[in-house]
């Protein structure tokens, strides 16, 4: 071990000791009011690295409350006062980039060098909302026959349930809490129990920032139904913005409709990573470890199913095999480690099943394949050969270091089976045929694409999917609308 690696352990217990473990309500950190508390583990060493409030219905009945009180005086603050928090919490996240990745690769277990991307990446939807703060529209015009002049303004759409998964710890969280003030909306959030403390240093960033008392309240809970469900069924929320799996998307719709909330959903992934004949391959294998490796793989955009025309499908494999098995798997801390831990045990027995799954139905493996030391939750990026369409990994999202390649031989063939699946979040294209290029993209069935590129993510782009993909999207000029709802006025003219 380096003196440089003991020194960043070092500030990372520091900046990990410097979050606050309670519950947020009301400007106010506190205990559950079962007084219950539950561990978050760092990923790398199995170790324990914090305690936390462990909310309840109690909790979660007092933050909505509270949320609702709140937007009264909230939704009427002024847009540049709203635009100003933001531009203040964006410039503080900066300023602290590397304690924030620090207490995020300890908690979430990516590369510290991926962690601090993150941390711009979150920084710059703060930014980002923080002008669209100051830009909600509205229109005017006449009627058909001259006699009513329209009037159409925006207004908070009013209280918003905000819950965010564990991969993007802090991402996620700016990603909705972003618009949401920039809207003038009050929020409960609850952020993931296995990675709380980024989104904990975040909601402390944002006090600092100027963000008033009841606009923003943090439950965490170890049992998210017991927070979230209070929250949906209080009748004081009125939407719901949610990233997560699809099945528990489809349930918080459920609840939704008892109260006809606005819902935004972020659900799963299984995108397909096409490369034709013509492809590039030298872009296409830098592009395939960028959409496939990006966060361990635990990614919902990350590379699921890799289509490779057959002709260089083995010369495909064996570049990518290449990269793949000279990436340093170790604790995200360490100097030099390009591949962290998965999250947690339950996540490895996952890959290792689809995997062993694969080859049980003839799939070969061309590097990796198997489990990484004795302690955490490490799994060696693996490249998959031969893969069969009944194979389990080609319908479940493998969130995981495993790219599968399934050879083609025809461009209606692949796209049959590209949008053979419920989700359709996103799809990678590779070719140098600029024409075939927009065909494939416009008959692929996604909310997104990425035309010779592995990364599509970016503030001022919409993020989102579509059908079992989700609802809405996140950011870009579309992101804040979804915080907003539109009121029509009716004035006769004279």
């Amino acid at each position: 071990m380096t003196t440089s690696t003991i020194t960043l352990k070092e500030r990372a217990a520091a900046a990990i000791a410097a979050v606050p473990t309670g519950l947020y309500i009301n400007g106010q950190w506190s205990e559950a009011a079962s007084g219950a508390r539950t561990d978050v583990l760092n990923p790398a060493t199995e170790e324990v690295l914090a305690s936390i409030a462990d909310g309840g219905p109690q909790d979660a009945q007092r933050a909505i409350e509270v949320a609702a009180a709140t937007q009264k005086t909230w939704g009427r603050t002024p847009p540049r006062e709203r635009s100003l928090i933001l531009r203040r919490a964006y410039e503080l996240v900066m300023e602290r980039q590397e304690e924030l990745a620090l207490v995020m690769t300890a908690e979430m277990g990516k590369p510290l060098a991926e962690a601090k991307g993150e941390v711009a990446y979150a920084a710059e939807f703060l930014r980002w909302f923080s002008e669209e703060a100051v830009r909600i529209g509205g229109d005017a015009t006449l009627s058909g026959d001259g006699k009513t002049r329209i009037l159409v303004t925006r207004e908070p759409v009013g209280p918003c349930v905000l819950v965010t998964p564990w991969n993007f710890p802090l991402a996620m969280g700016a990603r909705k809490i972003g618009p949401a003030i920039a809207a003038g909306c009050t929020m409960v959030f609850k952020p993931a129990h296995l990675t709380p403390l980024s989104s904990f240093a975040l909601t402390q960033i944002l006090a600092e920032a100027g963000l008033p008392a009841g606009v923003l309240n943090v439950v965490c809970s170890s049992e998210a139904g017991s927070v979230v469900g209070p929250w949906m069924s209080s009748g004081l929320a009125r939407k719901i913005s949610f990233t997560g799996s699809t099945g528990v998307g489809v349930k918080l719709l459920e609840q939704a409709s008892e109260h006809v909330m606005r819902s935004s959903m972020e659900l799963g992934g299984n995108a397909p990573f096409i490369v034709f004949e013509d492809a590039d391959l030298d872009a296409a294998v830098e592009g395939a470890m960028i959409a496939k490796m990006r966060n361990m793989g635990e990614a919902c955009t990350a590379a699921n199913r890799l289509f490779v025309h057959r002709s260089v499908a083995d010369d495909f494999a064996a570049r990518l095999a290449a990269r793949m098995s000279s990436l340093v798997v170790g604790d995200g801390i360490a100097e030099g480690t390009q591949v962290g831990p998965l999250v947690e045990e339950k996540a490895l027995r996952k890959v290792e099943e689809l995997v062993a799954d694969a080859r049980a139905k003839g799939a070969a493996v061309v590097c990796g394949g198997e489990r990484v030391g004795n302690a955490g939750f490490f799994y060696a990026p693996t490249v998959l050969s031969g893969v069969s369409s009944e194979s389990a990994l080609m319908s479940q999202e493998i969130f995981g270091p495993v790219a599968p390649i399934i050879p083609f031989d025809a461009e209606d063939e692949v796209l049959a089976l590209a949008n053979d699946t419920p989700w359709g979040l996103v799809g990678y294209v590779y070719t140098r045929d600029v024409e075939r290029g927009f065909r494939v993209t416009e008959a692929l069935e996604v909310g997104m694409c990425g035309l010779n590129t592995g990364l599509v993510s970016n503030p001022a782009a919409p993020f989102g999917g579509v059908k079992a993909s989700g609802l809405g999207r996140e950011g870009g000029r579309v992101g804040i609308e979804e915080f907003l709802e539109m009121k029509y006025l009716a004035l006769p003219r004279a």
